[in-house]
């Protein structure tokens, strides 16, 4: 088991040369093509991050909505608590 972990962390993230490799077999095959790809995975990624902070944005307001929903209970059960215990003592001393 150790073994094999080992050899999972020699083949770990690419090193220097690695990646000089990687660019350059990615330009013999995307050519001209390659800004246009990275262009768009920059678009691609934009759209995500937008869509992602919409997401936050809609969790955010429906927690809000959520707690005033419960700040409104606690008030109602809170009046009619105070409705059940009748009048005060000091209306019954007039």
């Amino acid at each position: 088991m150790v073994e094999y972990t080992q050899h999972l962390i020699a083949f770990g993230m690419p090193g220097g040369w690695e990646w000089i490799i990687i660019l350059v077999v990615a330009l013999l095959i995307f050519g001209r093509k390659l800004p246009d790809v990275a262009r768009s995975i920059g678009k691609s990624l934009n759209a995500f991050k937008k869509g992602l902070h919409e997401a936050q944005d809609e969790v955010n307001e429906t927690k809000k909505e959520i707690e005033r929903e419960v700040d409104d209970a606690k008030q109602d059960i809170a009046k009619e608590v105070k409705d059940a215990a009748g009048p005060n003592d000091s209306q019954n001393k007039d």
